[in-house]
């Protein structure tokens, strides 16, 4: 064990200034231990960007240790014991020792201080975050076998899962967060009793579950994770639309299992992500997530029909409502949630390019549909295609690369992430002799659809198209 922890700060993933910090408090007379995830990464061959430290210092006495140390200290955590710092370009968070808990229908936890290093680690949400390393020794504190529990990949809790998740309940939804970050599977008691307190969920608050939410969907294997909300019953309370997916199948299995397919193309669009020099760097919140609800429409839209068949009909449009009123419930910002709505409303469009031949207007109208959202929305439509059928799969791969070859040549043509009409708003009030107002504006939309229809026709073409269209309009739409 202390070979790891000197191999750990030998290579650097610990910073000079935890030891710095740590003989500091030694000198005032204080306990301080470097405590939770830094030091689970510790063992996992990692650095953490988070720097969490436990004491037996109150704040006064927190601020009086780091006076004239810290390049910036802020208060904004001391009603709950923490003191915020800035040192060397890091940030650090001290916080006294805690023991508190939640009442039975508080959002909110009851601030207790504890007496001690053990007690504080008691009240942590897992075992592998309740290590600590005291400072500057390095003397590790793992008095719950979180060494041991890392090693086994195994998420339990310090006391009784129930006694945890009932102290924070949004420790459930990390539990399946670590399941997607980590790699780690849960222990027995600890999905039953996740499966038992689910509805327990309804007191956190929106804006923690989304925050929960947005870091498993951007783990190593978020549908690992979005699994264990299903399986447990959270995703009952906070995102019901995905259990929704599990449709019962009729008799004679006519349409796919629409929950399996869903995780599917969640992993597929994983795998389709960039570094971060690509157009779509890795992990992308907007395609993820967008992957996991893009046939969220079915369930309200399926349909038996008289021969025999199962149809969606509009499920696309259907399930970007649906995205839409989840994502506002959770508190997502508005330029989020049109993003993933607008990628469930578009990721039917491809389908049937390779039946018939698209012209390049319609190519034009799928690039411009999709904007900025286009790199994204080439991966969720290839990641919609889980077919076992290799002939399929394969036609289906061969007529997007067509399509995306498409698209590039008429961007090189017609630089058309910049589509605008021949005429801008001026000289269509020039030539048609218009005022500003609304007129204007329905003759701008006429001629961006003859440019999305014909491509660049220059300013002389396009005028006389536009006084030729104009003059075949009633008094009545010209008024």
């Amino acid at each position: 064990m202390a070979n790891i922890l000197q191999m750990a700060a030998d290579q650097d993933l610990l910073p000079p200034v935890v030891f710095d910090l740590g003989r500091r408090f030694e000198r005032a007379g204080f306990e301080l231990s470097l405590v939770g995830g830094p030091v689970r990464d510790l063992f996992l061959g990692r650095s953490s960007g988070d720097m969490d430290f436990t004491t037996n210092a109150n704040p006064d006495q927190i601020i009086a240790a780091v006076s004239g140390w810290a390049d910036g200290l802020w208060e904004i955590g001391r009603a709950f014991g923490t003191i915020g710092l800035t040192k060397d370009g890091l940030q650090i968070e001290v916080t006294t020792y805690r023991a508190d808990a939640y009442t039975a229908d508080s959002r909110k936890p009851e601030v207790r201080f504890g007496e001690s290093l053990e007690d504080d680690l008691f009240r942590r949400d897992f075992t592998v975050n309740a290590m600590a390393l005291r400072l500057p020794s390095l003397e590790l504190v793992d008095p719950y076998g979180g060494v041991r529990d890392l090693a086994a990949k195994v998420i339990r809790t310090p006391g009784t899962p129930e006694d945890s998740f009932s102290d924070d309940p949004l420790r459930m939804m990390r539990a399946a967060r670590f399941v997607s970050q980590l790699g780690l599977d849960l222990a027995p008691e600890v999905e039953a009793a996740m499966t038992a307190m689910a509805s327990r969920l309804e007191i956190i608050s929106h804006e923690r579950v989304r925050d929960e939410l947005v870091k498993l969907i951007c783990g190593q294997d978020p549908a690992a994770g979005v699994d264990i909300l299903v399986r447990t019953g959270l995703a009952d309370v906070m995102l019901p639309e995905i259990p929704a997916l599990k449709l019962q199948s009729d008799e004679h299995h006519r349409h796919k299992d629409v929950y399996q397919h869903s995780l599917t193309v969640l992993r597929q669009a994983c795998d389709l992500e960039t570094d971060d020099d690509g157009p779509v760097p890795a992990p992308d919140f907007i395609l993820r997530f967008a992957a996991l609800m893009h046939d969220v429409g079915k369930p309200a839209t399926r349909k038996f029909e008289a021969d025999g068949s199962v149809t969606f009909r509009n499920h696309d449009l259907a399930g970007a409502k649906l995205v839409k009123k989840r994502m506002r419930e959770l508190r997502f910002d508005n330029d989020s949630i049109k993003a993933v709505a607008r990628l469930v409303e578009l990721h039917m469009r491809f389908f049937g390019y390779g039946e018939q031949q698209w012209t390049d207007s319609a190519v034009r109208r799928y690039a411009t549909d999709a904007g900025p959202l286009l790199e994204r929305l080439h991966r969720l439509t290839r990641s919609d295609v889980t077919t076992r059928n290799k002939r399929k799969a394969n036609r289906l791969a061969h007529a997007y690369d067509d399509l995306e070859e498409r698209i590039r040549l008429l961007a090189e043509q017609e630089e058309m992430a910049a589509i605008r009409p021949d005429l801008d708003g001026e000289k269509i009030m020039a030539l048609l002799g218009l005022p500003p107002g609304p007129l204007v504006g329905r003759a701008y939309k006429w001629l961006l659809e003859l440019r999305l229809d014909h491509g660049p026709l220059g300013e002389e073409e396009a005028s006389r198209r536009l006084l030729a269209w104009w003059s075949t309009q009633t008094p009545q739409e010209n008024a």
